[in-house]
């Protein structure tokens, strides 16, 4: 069964509900003709919900959902928890019910199990990279739209912790809003003054100068953006705990080690959602006994 790791997000049941109705109407229109022509109405079946290879299973709450959408009569079993570690071959879920329901939901749910498991999959080869130190990988806003929220629960899933959900919760200062503003400066001295108390600033610094001048104004966070292992070894020592240090740009599994162990503290990923390869993992219907 799962484990609780990371900061396992809480997924309000609504949004599951938003989400799945979305893709069945994507997806079935107005009916599956190619199971209304070949499969008579009144066939019962059954089957597995299997994964092809080890991972990290996530999405189950949302594929249960997607049957029960498509038809109530459909029972659906959860054989593991979302989170938890699966090998090759594992039965992630047993369906039974009408064969056109079953056949009719059947792409949709493996969309989000397949989806979701290799986001939490690719999230915990990153946190196992990390492991022994106190370094948090975290998630970026590079996800699928209408799919935030269930991409990073499944990052959560796996480990990992998520970073600002949008653009209302946390300030992080850019490249862009840095030339715009005329300043590292008088970009966080503003964001100092006018965002809640209770919100983070973080600064995208890319020199000495404007990791000292973040520093001044009050940054809580800076962000060492595309920067080689010696230049984040060097921006760690400058800081010297005034704040707290997070590293981001094109970080391989192999890196997040090496940076951990320099003293980022927060290692954002974008490839953790954005560039997933998809958990391989079937639906196998039970042939029909003599």
């Amino acid at each position: 069964m799962g484990q609780e790791v990371g900061n396992r997000l809480d997924l309000p049941f609504v949004e599951i509900e938003e989400i799945v109705h979305r893709a069945i109407k994507e997806d079935v229109g107005t009916g599956d003709v190619t199971s209304w022509c070949t499969i008579p109405a009144d066939l019962e079946v059954r089957g597995n919900i299997v994964t092809r290879e080890p991972g990290i299973a996530a999405g189950l709450i949302v594929a249960a959902e997607v049957f029960r959408q498509v038809d109530a009569r459909v029972r659906f079993t959860c054989m593991v928890q979302d989170g938890a570690p699966v090998d090759g071959g594992c039965v992630l879920a047993r369906v039974e019910g009408p064969g056109r329901s079953v056949l009719c939901a059947e792409r949709t749910a493996l969309n989000f199990l397949q989806r979701l498991g290799g986001i939490a999959t690719l999230t915990r080869r990153y946190v196992d990279a990390v492991a022994g130190t106190s370094t948090r990988i975290v998630d970026t806003r590079k996800t699928t739209p209408g799919l935030r929220v269930l991409e990073k629960w499944a990052v959560t899933l796996g480990g990992g912790h998520n970073h600002r959900m949008g653009l209302y919760d946390a300030v992080l200062i850019k490249d862009n809003h840095i030339v715009a503003a005329g300043g590292v400066d008088q970009a966080v001295r503003r964001a100092r003054a006018l965002a809640p108390h209770t919100m983070t600033i973080t600064v995208e610094c890319e020199t000495p100068e404007q990791i000292e001048a973040a520093l001044k104004a009050g940054a809580d966070i800076i962000l060492l953006d595309n920067m080689s292992n010696q230049s984040v070894a060097n921006a760690v020592q400058q800081i010297n705990g005034r704040a707290r240090v997070e590293a981001s740009g094109g970080i391989t599994i192999e890196q997040a080690r090496d940076l951990a162990r320099l003293g980022v503290e927060i290692i954002s990923v974008g490839a953790i959602t954005h560039s997933v390869r998809a958990l391989d993992i079937s639906l196998d219907l039970e042939p029909e006994g003599p």
